[in-house]
């Protein structure tokens, strides 16, 4: 007998020597007085279901069960599933049980974890913390399609942005992808930037010209640390993607394919000055690449702050609170770590 139902029996027990009627008592308790009655009778002292007396007609010999696991061993089948195993065994006019009944076999041996010879799947680490401090330190790049008057033909464009300043330091329109290409243009933009070697890492997602071995060779040879993203996952590298995005969605953006390379070349050109020098990027507190790449975004935000502080200071019943914090960026994080923002803002005040 459970301690539960003893528990209950007691209870009424009490209630009906109190002068309570049982009745009443297992109303309240909430089973019936005939329940009450089973529960104490000198029959019922233990559970009522009877238990089973034979076992089922197809249940498997226990010479059986150990046939299946001999054969499941063999070197023929030791790799395979079940579902490839019986199949097999009856081209050899044998049949010891179902597939049902040899996949609940191995289980019960577990011997079903991954038979196949196939490698399991490979598990990619997410790509490791990059922390910005100031321009030339991480730059991030990638490859985007622009289209052609020509169904299925496409024009791409080679774009590197540096995260901490979101300027584009580099670009070029070509008529394919190829990894000597983006060689080309990680040497011109180290030469116009004037980076040392071991100064920056340079990431990219996985594609043929970010790993091609003449990229790969002229990285090393330019001292420059790569780093890649995961396959297939774009929020690996997200400020490639971003500035991707605010391209093809500007008001001047073609609304019709480019005529020719040219053509896309000077719309890219314009782009990319409006980005760099007219562009007030929301993620670097509203000044332009170029003026946070050259460190005058710090004398423009202090600039800022003091405006709004002098505008409480004179109307202070429109300020529920203090002013829009203006502080200069001082860390930008690519692929931080779980519970840390991309952006690490002064605490200064």
């Amino acid at each position: 007998m459970s301690n539960e139902r003893a528990g209950i029996i007691t209870l009424i027990s009490q209630a009906r020597d109190s002068g309570a009627t049982q009745e009443s008592a297992c109303n309240i308790i909430g089973i019936s007085s005939k329940t009450f009655q089973r529960w104490t009778g000198s029959s019922n002292k233990q559970d009522g279901r009877l238990d089973p007396k034979q076992s089922p007609k197809h249940k498997l010999t226990e010479l059986e069960r150990q046939r299946i696991i001999k054969v499941v061993n063999e070197p023929e089948y030791s790799n395979l599933p079940p579902c490839q195993i019986v199949p097999r065994l009856a081209d050899t006019g044998v049949y010891i049980a179902s597939e049902a009944r040899f996949y609940r076999v191995l289980n019960e041996h577990n011997q079903l974890k991954h038979r196949e010879k196939s490698k399991p799947a490979r598990q990619v680490n997410k790509p490791r913390a990059l922390t910005a401090t100031a321009p030339n330190e991480i730059y991030s790049w990638d490859i985007t399609y622009l289209p052609t008057q020509v169904k299925g033909i496409f024009l791409y464009l080679y774009l590197v942005i540096d995260i901490y300043s979101r300027k584009i330091v580099g670009w070029q329109t070509h008529h394919e992808e190829l990894s000597a290409l983006a060689a080309d243009l990680m040497t011109d933009i180290c030469h116009r930037e004037q980076v040392k070697r071991n100064q920056f890492t340079l990431h990219s997602d996985n594609g043929s010209p970010m790993k091609g071995a003449t990229m790969l060779a002229t990285l090393q040879e330019l001292g420059v640390v790569p780093s890649f993203s995961r396959p297939s996952v774009s929020n690996d590298n997200p400020y490639s993607e971003s500035v991707f995005r605010t391209l093809k969605y500007r008001p001047e953006y073609p609304e019709k394919p480019f005529a020719d390379i040219s053509e896309a070349r000077t719309w890219v050109n314009g782009f990319v000055q409006w980005y760099n020098n007219e562009h007030r990027h929301s993620g670097i507190k509203f000044t332009t690449p170029q003026e946070r790449h050259t460190g005058k975004d710090i004398e423009i935000l202090s600039k800022r702050k003091l405006v709004y502080k002098q505008a409480k200071l004179e109307n202070p019943i429109r300020w529920s609170g203090d002013i829009k914090n203006w502080d200069h960026i001082e860390e930008v994080y690519l692929n931080p770590e779980k519970g840390k923002s991309e952006i690490k803002e002064s605490k200064a005040a």
